[in-house]
């Protein structure tokens, strides 16, 4: 396993680095000796959505949440990805649902996201921006 965690490390680099081929490659090989690692199957997700292979990026995805069982730093990064995902294929309710999920295991941008999908959140966000900026800016009140 440590080993694996290894090839990861240099799998997301080569990733972060644009040699999205090499980092998937060096990712499988880590799974192979390592299947039960949550986070590989993350990470390869990842380079699997940036190669547009969405398909591909979701069964990634269904593998780290089930190793993880849903409660760990790979599920949080997993059920973000997931949502993104479902956005992107127009499935709203089901990418909602994901974020929270993410977002009650500590992800900011997840929270951040739900506020943004939130119609009554986003209306009282803008409210309350024009309401500072009014505040703010002498002679801008009506």
């Amino acid at each position: 396993a440590k080993r694996a965690k290894e090839m990861e490390v240099v799998a997301v680099r080569a990733a972060e680095e644009g040699r999205l081929e090499e980092a998937l490659e060096t990712l499988t090989a880590a799974l192979q000796l390592a299947p039960s690692l949550a986070s590989g199957y993350n990470n390869r997700a990842q380079v699997h959505r940036l190669l547009g292979s969405n398909e591909q990026a979701l069964r990634d995805l269904e593998a780290a949440l089930a190793l993880s069982r849903g409660r760990s730093r790979a599920a949080q990064q997993a059920f973000t990805q997931r949502a993104l995902l479902r956005l992107l294929a127009g499935e709203t309710e089901p990418a909602v649902e994901d974020f929270r999920k993410a977002a009650l295991l500590g992800s900011r941008f997840a929270q951040s996201q739900l506020v943004r999908l939130n119609p009554y959140s986003a209306l009282c966000n803008q409210m309350l921006s024009e309401a500072v900026t009014k505040l703010r800016t002498p002679g801008a009140a009506e």
